[in-house]
């Protein structure tokens, strides 16, 4: 391995260790499933191994690993085989069952289950990572007030979601 290679295998190294929780709880907030954020998980860091990028500063790299992340979240629910599919253990007596919400709402990752991944999305960035909205909309490539209307949005729902189980 050349001197180039090696420090870059170093480089993607540390990478992987400093946003590898990152990576792994925003595709989990993407997509609510562990074997799902597993693979996205792989495909970034993949992504980071082939593309080679060079980062400016920490914000960048930051910002380069969010937006890859959710990604690589869109490509795999867009994937026709992945939305006809279940795990075996959504079936019953082999029968295919609609995916619906959780049934205990009471609690707040079971709401959050109930949201659509885009607001999840928002709501994991903003709350999780800490990111503004107009931070949030560059990420997303979306406007800064479809951003606030989609945290908007997902508090209102969240608080519904959170009322109805109290009841």
């Amino acid at each position: 391995m050349d001197g180039t290679a090696q420090e870059f295998s170093t480089k993607a190294e540390e990478l992987v260790d400093k946003y590898a929780r990152l990576v792994y709880q925003l595709a989990f907030a993407r997509t609510r499933s562990k074997e799902a954020a597993e693979d996205i998980f792989q495909d970034v860091f993949l992504k980071l191994v082939s593309k080679r990028p060079v980062f400016d500063n920490e914000e960048h790299e930051k910002a380069w690993f969010c937006r890859v992340t959710v990604n690589c979240a869109n490509s795999y629910w867009r994937n026709p085989f992945r939305r006809r599919t279940q795990s075996l253990d959504e079936t019953e007596a082999g029968k295919l069952s609609a995916p619906g919400p959780e049934e205990d709402s009471a609690g707040l990752n079971a709401c959050l289950d109930r949201l659509s991944p885009e607001l999840r999305t928002i709501v994991h960035l903003y709350y999780y990572e800490g990111y503004s909205s107009p931070e949030i909309a560059a990420l997303l490539g979306k406007g800064e007030s479809a951003v606030r209307m989609a945290l908007m949005r997902a508090r209102r729902q969240l608080r519904n979601f959170l009322e109805e189980g109290g009841n």
